[in-house]
């Protein structure tokens, strides 16, 4: 653990952190006002992450600092309807300020999913007064982390976790793992189940008591997304901390595309990046094979035409992303049974393609790089590693059942956060 990480976590062992609550930040955030801001400020800061994201891989050293310029700068806010002040900008620009900032770190891309989730989850079913809090706690800086799934469950989609009334407030228990951005997070949106058995979320502030957060993830790949254990231990809260979530899935919403298409857009940048790195090192280090009859490693005839081919499914992929952000919009605008099982789909479109190609371009890297490429020094094992991490955001092998289910018998896609 660096010193820089030791001054903010409490270690239980030589493994397993408790994480203590981030300050905010003293100044507000800026508001970012339109689509063409939101990427410009995206590529600016896109150049200073990656500037040491491969340090931060190596060392899974958690990307404090960068989140706080991440969240300060406006991004985490662009989604919110511009009559509650914030930008309003197209899901297709949500997607592509993803992708950039997952090009040049992945884990950094990643971390606000769930925040952008439950951005759309206050809009849904949030009361008016919820609304103007929650929206405008976010306009300041703050950030939604995420308490979803647990361990131990038949799927991903059944909670232990209980929500109990007691008079005039409630009480939350739960154990909760893939807790992505609650390290981080000023606001630890939870699910649970209350009294009636249906599914709430919970804002339960990141400071509780009775709410820990524990930095337990071990996984190869999305090292610094610190998605670990978040512990609700008989936390009070009150009814205004409370949205019954449920009430997003018993109507047509565009909640499952919105949370789908920013897991699309991560790999997406993945895809870019590996393919970034891949011609570089080719044009630097990769030497032609013998029977080729050529100077230069970026001469060989079978190494371009696999580029080219790569980079072509890139830009599919890309295409597919845009296309799908447009869909989402127009699910947000007019939520029907129609246009939320079109966006549904075209998501879905998206994100088998952004996996397929994730993991092809992390393959390529190294088939077509060479040897020299799987050197410890370059590091360039994390685009892979990364990739098969995040990818498993969902199983493609649904997506394609539920295109293929729509496109040939007309069926629509189940209401879920996961299609």
């Amino acid at each position: 653990m660096s010193r820089a990480n030791s001054q903010s976590e409490q270690s239980t062992d030589q493994h397993i952190c408790v994480a203590a609550p981030m300050p905010r930040v003293d100044t507000p955030a800026h508001i970012l006002r339109n689509d063409t801001e939101a990427i410009e400020v995206a590529h600016r800061l896109a150049a200073s992450f990656q500037k040491e994201s491969s340090e931060r891989d190596r060392e899974r050293r958690l990307p404090r600092k960068e989140l706080d310029e991440f969240s300060q700068s406006g991004l985490w806010g662009i989604t919110i309807p511009k009559e509650y002040g914030g930008a309003g900008v197209s899901f297709a620009t949500a997607a592509e300020v993803t992708a950039i900032i997952s090009a040049a770190d992945s884990s950094l891309g990643q971390i606000p999913q769930n925040h952008f989730y439950m951005v759309e989850a206050v809009r849904q079913d949030g009361t008016e007064e919820q609304k103007k809090f929650y929206l405008g706690r976010v306009l300041e800086g703050d950030r939604f982390g995420n308490a979803f799934v647990e361990r131990g469950t038949k799927t991903v989609f059944e909670f232990q976790a209980r929500l109990t009334a007691e008079g005039d407030k409630f009480i939350l228990n739960g154990k909760k793992f893939y807790s992505t951005g609650a390290v981080f997070a000023h606001w630890v949106p939870v699910v649970a189940k209350d009294d009636n058995d249906r599914i709430m979320i919970v804002f339960v502030k990141r400071d509780t008591p009775g709410a820990t957060v524990v930095d337990d993830w071990s996984s190869f790949g999305q090292r610094t997304t610190a998605s670990g254990t978040a512990i609700f231990e008989n936390v009070e809260v009150s009814t205004f901390e409370v949205i019954d979530h449920q009430a997003a899935f018993d109507r047509p919403t565009s909640m499952g595309p919105v949370a789908q298409i920013i897991h699309a857009a991560v790999d997406a940048g993945i895809a870019g990046a590996a393919l970034a790195d891949t011609i570089h090192f080719i044009r630097q280090y990769t030497r032609p094979w013998i029977d080729s009859g050529q100077e230069h490693g970026y001469e060989d005839p079978y190494t371009i035409h696999q580029i080219g081919d790569v980079q072509v499914r890139v830009h599919a992929s890309d295409a597919l992303l845009e296309r799908a952000g447009h869909l989402v919009d127009a699910a947000i605008a007019a939520p029907t049974e129609e246009t939320v099982a079109e966006a549904s789909v075209a998501v879905a479109e998206a994100k088998a393609l952004s996996t397929e190609v994730s993991i092809l371009a992390t393959n390529k890297l190294f088939e077509l790089a060479g040897t020299r490429s799987t050197l410890e020094e370059y590091n360039l094992d994390r685009h892979w590693r990364n990739a098969r991490t995040h990818t498993l955001h969902d199983p493609v092998r649904w997506k394609y059942h539920s295109i293929g289910n729509y496109w040939l018998n007309g069926i629509y896609p189940p209401r879920h956060g996961a299609s």
